[in-house]
């Protein structure tokens, strides 16, 4: 498995299992079944509501803390809860977190920020980091932290590699983690002729070849599934290397438009709408 090596010097599995839309039973079990099928890092957020089941699958995956990599979000009804970072501790239950990203840039996301830094000094974060942020607001948080960014989650796959946000990034020390790896699973990214041919040459399938782009242009990524199948084939990626041409062609696809739309009345809703344990 490869790993990325954040700004802080903490190694961060380049591959990661999305849990997001998976919930009782079926978590428990996929977290399970992806620690022991090639992954080594688990994504969750407190607005996925499965925290605790998540915690669950950890536990009995047979793997000790420190041979995992666990990260989640931080909901933004949350930003002025002072107590968060302990809840979301408790739901998992573990005693520490590997990272902890501001899921949106809404609401007092500024004092959230602190909280997390807060955290990160008492040894309950491994590392930080913020999502979905554009580049002025990522820039305001630069403005006023103590702790830089570590990871940059933001949608990211070959119709839309964020060449923008990347560049800041990557001129910050900030590593950016791919959400939407395959852009929400567009039926057009994944049958595009041009993985279908990679596919052909290299006895993959579409959705490999899209998973070893990410892989090779140094982004995390954190592809979810239900089917313990996709979950399996999505970590058999590391037993070939697309050529220079072949990512230059890749390179050639970038529509310059992201699936997922930010509009204010989006923003407003990730505003106000609470994660289930408030409710």
């Amino acid at each position: 498995m490869s790993v990325i090596t954040l700004n802080n010097q903490v190694q961060m599995p380049q591959l990661g299992f999305g849990t997001i839309m998976q919930f009782g039973n079926q978590v428990i079990d996929n977290v399970v079944f992806a620690l022991n099928n090639g992954y080594k890092l688990i994504d969750t957020a407190n607005r996925y509501g499965n925290e605790a089941e998540v915690g669950e699958g950890l536990k009995k995956s047979g793997l000790k803390r420190e041979e995992y990599f666990l990260e989640t979000k931080l909901g933004p009804t949350l930003y002025e809860n002072d107590s968060a970072v302990d809840g979301t501790l408790e739901r998992l239950g573990v005693d520490y977190i590997d990272l902890m990203i501001l899921h949106h840039p809404v609401n007092n996301y500024i004092y959230a920020y602190k909280m997390l830094e807060k955290a990160y000094k008492e040894g309950k974060l491994r590392a930080i980091g913020i999502s979905n942020f554009p580049v002025d607001k990522i820039q305001e948080i630069l403005d006023g932290c103590e702790v830089v960014p570590a990871v940059m989650q933001v949608e990211c796959h070959p119709y839309y590699p964020a060449e923008k946000v990347k560049a800041f990034c990557d001129e910050k020390g900030i590593k950016l983690q791919s959400w939407y790896p395959l852009g929400h699973g567009s039926a057009d990214l994944i049958n595009d002729p041009v993985f279908v041919s990679l596919a052909e040459k290299y006895g993959k399938n579409t959705v490999q070849i899209i998973l070893r782009w990410h892989i090779q242009m140094g982004f995390g990524l954190v592809p979810g599934s239900k089917s313990p199948d996709h979950i399996r084939e999505n970590a058999q990626i590391f037993d070939f290397c697309l050529g220079d041409d072949e990512m230059d062609l890749i390179a050639s696809l970038n529509k310059h438009e992201p699936f997922y739309k930010v509009t204010p009345e989006s923003l407003q809703r990730l505003a106000v709408t609470k994660c289930s344990f408030e409710e």
